[in-house]
């Protein structure tokens, strides 16, 4: 090769010949091929960097040497660069500091003279993972010497072929790793190729300290690729039954591939037929093939560019695989569809005909008859209708539907049906602010598929929704995020308030692809309004309602209507909702309890019902406060004690508190009112407490007791008037204390006929052996029952006492310190003596009527019974002894019946 010359028209036209900065660089095809290798003498090579150990991580890195042996990295800056034949090779030594030259005999020794001994044989291909590059190395009527070493030595360049210069080989070279045999082979592997990059690769072997060169090889990987075999070679049958062979690609290929079929008719037999099946992945074959013992094979390689043949894949039985066939194998649809299956059975080597095919599901449930269709002669049909969501059984997804014999013999080949519920309710709202959409949906996780993917797919139109939405041709992805409630929620924002958003959910298997029914929203139609502000509640004075008031959230228009719900403010809140009729007001007055503290919150929704309810606004309270004066003051009673040193009287006076109810709500105070028999008067307050005692020394004394709060004092009031005079009259006659139970007693008395009007009774009780309180209860003047409940402890002993009230004074009490256990008992049983008599007299006229009755049915039926020598069916029959049974039965029902009336007595 001569300097500056570039040459390409001498050379054999197996290979792509380029000059590259005065050197050739030979292109390796995917085939094997011969290269010269010459042993040059010591003299030829100048001294340079050769041999220098380099370690160049950032190298490994880029082009993914092997870091096992850091001796294989070698600058290398002389290459032979050879132009040769079968009779002829041409060669000079480059070096990256020199020009080209012509080698002279003398440097060329005596192996490269003797060419035919000196070849190496060589085959590089790509493995079908695409992750190994692969050269397999074989001397030629050479053998190896036990001291020589072989290199494969490459560099890595972005650029093609005819950009790449040997002067980019001055870098730091990376060297494969190399394993040799005994039997002069060696097998190289570079690690990691990269497919669309340029490798110049080169062979230097060494034998003691003399190296043996191979001309400049250049490679792109993805040219060499040798795939893996196809995979899944199986038998399938389309629509009308024609049966094809089918199969998978092997691994996911850069670019498409070419298969070839290889179909015998036995497998022992070489003479296979060879079919050339363009891109799909399966063949139409004749059905002839499956009565006989048939075999296919299938291999693959790149469909448009250079490449090697994959191997033949695994060796298929045809025969085997005919069987039963189905179509299809698998299908996945949705919830409410129909399907149909095709189905061929051969029974051993006989084809079934279609009329003596039947369908089961699961082996479970056979399929009725009316479901299928007699396609041809050998191929049946069965459709199924209105599906429902299969359930998971275990680890199976699916309902295996079976085609078998009319006898019951069935392959174990079925085809599989997944039916997913698609029926998938989406539900956006918009913000408060008008910014947002905001979408939500849900699936079921049990009822998913394994390796299924569910997303969002919308379409966005510039109108309105129409009336019957679909789905269109162009859509968009939108992300959605999963929630911890097995849902997703997907944002749009900015959003576009009267565009139309036409949405669906998409659900993808490898099976195929289904989608929902699409819906269609308008972010305007579906707002949810921020809640009411300014929220103020407040019971109103003297008629104690409860007033509302609020303002309308930002971003509405007055169109709005109103929802109130209060509940009185406890622990446990128990709501009431109010619905506010009227949109041009901001406030309601509702009727709630008296003199009790509510809480209140509001929320809002357009008045054409779109769009949702907003969230409650914050909680307003409305307290407690007075709204008219007490109703009545307290009722009250006295106790009073005497000391006999001193001779003087006090008197304690005794008041329950005021409800809330009467006392409108509250009460800030009493005033208790003294007026005396000397015309004196005056008043005393009590803020707290429900006693007040003061020394009694009139004849006469009249005490008042008034409530007061905020808004002033109650206007009915009760009166107590003491009166030494009253104190003597004796008004009631007898007083009697009945126990009932632990937590009852009933106190009954009788009253004398007085002259002055008892206008209130005051019963009191206490119990003697504790020192309890004085309990104490007002009751009616007309009444000569009472019940009082309490918790009594039986075995003591406890005085009751009976106050008659006189306007003009109290008058003197009844008392009784004694429970009388069986008087209240004895009135009570003397009423039973009066009704006893004529409950007897009851029994005796029933117990009459039913033994006539009884009299009377025998007669009957015995007129009703045939004669024997009259009638064959009543020959043999007792009738005399059902008879008698039909008679104990009726006096059974007459004696319970007066037992009955007895226990009722």
């Amino acid at each position: 090769v001569y300097s500056g010359i570039i040459l390409s028209t001498v050379l054999e036209p197996c290979f792509l010949h380029m000059a590259a900065a005065q050197c050739m660089v030979h292109e390796i095809h995917p085939r094997s091929f011969t290269v010269p290798c010459l042993l040059l003498n010591e003299t030829s090579l100048i001294p340079s960097a050769a041999g220098v150990v380099q370690s160049s991580s950032a190298l490994r890195r880029e082009y993914g040497a092997a870091e096992t042996n850091p001796s294989l990295l070698m600058d290398e800056e002389s290459f032979l660069c050879c132009l040769w034949s079968n009779n002829n090779t041409n060669c000079s030594l480059y070096r990256g500091n020199m020009q080209a030259r012509m080698l002279i005999p003398s440097e060329i020794s005596i192996f490269a003279s003797e060419k035919r001994d000196s070849n190496w044989n060589i085959e590089c291909w790509v493995e079908g993972k695409l992750d190994l590059l692969v050269c397999n190395l074989q001397f030629l009527k050479f053998h190896m010497r036990l001291d020589m070493k072989v290199h494969l030595l490459y560099a890595v360049s972005e650029l093609s072929l005819g950009d790449t210069s040997t002067s980019s080989l001055k870098r730091t070279a990376l060297a494969a790793q190399c394993n040799c045999s005994e039997s002069s082979k060696c097998e190289c592997h570079v690690p990691s190729p990269r497919l669309n990059h340029t490798y110049i690769m080169w062979l230097k072997t060494v034998s003691g300290v003399t190296p043996l060169w191979s001309p400049l090889m250049s490679v792109k990987p993805i040219d060499i690729v040798k795939p893996e075999p196809p995979l899944n070679v199986h038998l399938e049958m389309t629509e009308r039954g024609q049966v094809k062979i089918c199969w998978s690609e092997p691994v996911l290929m850069p670019y498409p591939l070419q298969y070839e079929v290889n179909i015998s008719g036995n497998s022992g037999q070489n003479d296979w037929q060879v079919v050339q099946v363009a891109l799909n992945t399966s063949l139409d074959i004749d059905s002839m093939l499956l009565d006989s013992s048939s075999f296919a094979q299938v291999r693959c390689k790149n469909h448009y560019g250079p490449g090697f043949w994959s191997e033949w894949s695994t060796l298929y039985n045809l025969n085997v695989g005919a069987e039963v066939l189905y179509f299809p194998t698998k299908i996945l649809t949705s919830v409410g569809s129909n399907v149909s299956f095709h189905c061929i059975y051969k029974n051993k080597t006989k084809n079934v005909a279609s009329k003596k095919i039947v369908w089961w599901l699961n082996l479970a449930e056979e399929i009725p008859e009316s479901q299928y269709t007699l396609v041809n002669d050998r191929v049946s049909k069965v459709t199924l209708f209105n599906l429902k969501a299969t359930k998971p059984r275990g680890s199976f997804f699916y309902n295996a539907l079976y085609c078998c014999h009319q006898n019951r013999e069935c392959h174990h080949r079925y085809a599989e049906l997944y039916v997913v519920d698609v029926n998938i309710n989406i539900k956006c709202e918009t913000d408060g602010y008008l910014t947002k959409m905001t979408c939500r949906w849900s699936a079921n996780p049990n009822a998913l598929l394994l390796g299924s993917s569910l997303q969002l797919r919308y379409h966005r139109s510039k109108i309105y929704c129409s009336n019957f939405p679909s789905t269109p041709p162009e859509s968009e992805v939108k992300e959605c995020h999963f929630q911890r409630n097995h849902s997703y929620e997907c944002t749009f924002q900015p959003v576009f308030l009267l565009s139309g958003y036409t949405m669906w959910i998409e659900f993808k298997h490898s099976l195929g692809t289904l989608e929902s029914s699409p819906t269609c929203v308008v972010p305007a139609d579906v707002v949810k309004p921020l809640p009411p502000s300014n929220i103020k509640a407040e019971i109103t004075k003297n008629d104690g309602l409860l007033n509302v008031s609020w303002a309308n959230p930002v971003f509405t228009n007055n169109d709005l209507k109103f929802q109130i719900r209060y509940a009185v403010n406890k622990e446990e809140l128990t709501w009431e909702l109010y619905d506010v009729l009227s949109v041009s007001t901001r406030s309601a007055v509702i009727e709630v309890q008296l003199c009790v503290e509510y809480i209140v919150q509001i929320r809002c929704r357009a008045l054409d019902g779109l769009g949702y309810w907003s969230n409650w606004s914050r909680s307003a309270y409305a307290a407690v406060k007075d709204i008219q004066a007490p109703l009545h003051g307290p009722e009250f009673w006295r106790t009073i004690t005497e000391d006999p040193a001193t001779g003087h009287t006090n008197v304690t006076l005794l008041w329950q508190p005021l409800m809330k109810n009467h006392a409108l709500c509250s009460v800030s105070r009493y005033v208790i009112k003294h007026q005396t028999s000397e015309n004196t008067s005056w008043s005393e307050y009590v803020d707290k407490g429900t006693t007040c005692s003061f020394p009694w020394t009139e004849h006469t004394h009249t005490i008042t007791i008034l409530a007061v709060n905020s808004i002033g004092a109650s206007s009915v009031n009760f009166n107590l008037t003491l009166s030494r005079q009253m104190s003597t009259v004796n008004a009631v006659q007898s007083l009697i204390a009945y126990p009932v139970n632990s937590t009852c007693v009933i106190l009954t008395w009788t009253l004398s006929p007085q002259i002055y009007e008892i206008t209130s009774l005051i019963i009191e009780w206490r119990n003697l052996n504790k020192e309890e309180e004085m309990k104490w209860v007002r009751v009616p003047p007309n009444t000569s029952k009472y019940y009082i409940y309490d918790h009594f402890i039986l075995i003591e002993k406890y005085r009751f006492s009976l106050y008659p009230v006189f306007a003009a004074g109290v008058g003197k009490s009844r008392a009784t310190d004694q429970f009388t256990k069986d008087g209240y008992a004895s009135q009570t049983s003397s009423s039973l003596y009066m009704v006893l008599p004529i409950v007897i007299s009851t029994s005796v006229l029933l117990l009459g009527a039913l033994l006539v009755s009884h009299r009377r049915m025998k007669k009957l039926l015995w007129e009703d019974v045939p004669n024997p020598k009259n009638c064959s069916w009543a020959q043999g029959v007792d009738f005399q002894q059902r008879m008698d049974i039909l008679s104990s039965l009726i006096m059974v029902t007459a004696c319970l019946n007066l037992w009955a009336i007895s226990q009722a007595s």
